[in-house]
């Protein structure tokens, strides 16, 4: 019996990085009261997965978010929602101490 290829490629290219429904909202200030009255919604659920050996390109218009989207990936911004999992692990429960080891 033949075996799958595709089978044969997810097992041999486990995937490194799994990105699911990330959300970032920058808030609205009113400018009286400092308080929140709207979001500006940056990234809203963007979903992906990367396999080892895997190459991916992020394109958009100008102003979309693909900046926005790497630097959250990154925790370089903090996410208002969905998971980064690198290896298996989410990201953003990491410190910053196990962050330098991966």
């Amino acid at each position: 019996m033949e075996e799958n290829p595709v089978i044969l490629e997810m097992e041999e290219n486990p995937v490194i990085l799994e990105v699911k429904d990330l959300v970032k909202y920058f808030p609205i200030k009113s400018s009286f009261f400092k308080r929140t009255i709207g979001n500006v919604k940056a990234v809203d659920g963007v979903s992906f997965t990367i396999r080892k050996t895997e190459t991916m390109g992020l394109v958009g218009e100008s102003g979309c978010g693909k900046s926005t989207c790497g630097r959250t990936i990154l925790r370089l911004q903090d996410k208002t929602g969905g998971e980064v999992l690198f290896d298996g692990q989410d990201v953003f429960a990491l410190s910053k101490e196990e962050l330098r080891r991966i």
